[in-house]
């Protein structure tokens, strides 16, 4: 007869069991946070990582891949971005995303994962880019600082669209708080205020903007400024799709109106009946 089959000994032992079992919800809260802080410290890393290379032209960073296979390792680094950042916001993508995160939070994470994944990606483009050494010009003088208030003002711009569309969604905080609070998480409605009652994609047409404005140009520079305004104009059709589903007539009266990125110059309110 063993000691745990003392009646006297087995109830010590589950007593202790208890004691030492951490709180409901430790493990949920943890992980909550864990991921909250790797989502917010990734998504400052790559956009603060985007901002310095881009206002050098893509002259400096840390890539050292030999020339001509550069341009290969380059293209890939554009190419990476496009592709992963459309493909998870599909309905196959978002069940990958569910995945990533095992155990039966991933789903309500799903938005903290996607964010970090996309800041993963930005923080890989601009650190690792390999700068070919070209620089064709360098602004000075009142063009420098001209260029840099228009360069700022695009990324303040950014933020504001973003804002627009929900900060919450846009940052991955959505995910972790939701699970922090066990809830689930619960997207903003469509936007349609702010800059979203000018044009219907403020934050591509912002990004664009930021390729755009730099005060440094490279051959470096200008293949990224092109590749990515082109992913700018064509990606927001299938965001358009997902809305159209999701909001029906309500999106169509929204499209009607209100313009794909250039402000009309009327003033037509889209909400109005």
């Amino acid at each position: 007869m063993t000691l745990l089959a003392d009646p006297r000994i087995a109830g010590l032992v589950t007593l202790i069991r208890a004691a030492l079992r951490p709180p409901a919800g430790t493990g949920r809260i943890a992980l909550a946070l864990c991921l909250g802080a790797i989502c917010h410290a990734t998504f400052a890393a790559g956009v603060l990582a985007m901002i310095a290379a881009m206002f050098f032209g893509l002259s400096e960073s840390l890539g050292t891949v030999p020339w001509p296979m550069a341009a290969l390792a380059n293209a890939a680094l554009i190419v990476q971005f496009p592709l992963a950042h459309s493909l998870l916001l599909t309905g196959r993508g978002g069940r990958v995303l569910a995945r990533l995160i095992p155990g039966p939070h991933g789903q309500t994470l799903a938005t903290t994962t996607y964010a970090t994944v996309a800041s993963a990606q930005l923080l890989a483009l601009f650190t690792l880019w390999t700068p070919s050494g070209i620089v064709w010009w360098r602004a000075e003088g009142a063009a420098f600082w001209a260029l840099s208030m228009a360069y700022g003002a695009s990324w303040l711009i950014l933020m504001k669209a973003s804002f627009d569309a929900g900060a919450e969604v846009q940052s991955g905080a959505l995910g972790w708080m939701s699970l922090l609070a066990r809830i689930r998480p619960v997207f903003p409605d469509m936007p349609t205020a702010g800059l979203f009652r000018l044009i219907r994609q403020p934050i591509y047409v912002a990004f664009a903007l930021t390729l755009w404005t730099p005060p440094v140009w490279t051959p470096d520079q200008l293949a990224l400024a092109i590749s990515l305004t082109a992913y700018c104009l064509l990606a927001p059709r299938l965001k358009e799709r997902r809305f159209a589903a999701r909001y029906g007539p309500r999106f169509a009266r929204y499209r009607a109106k209100v313009p794909y990125i250039l402000p009309a110059l009327t003033k037509d309110d889209p909400h109005a009946q």
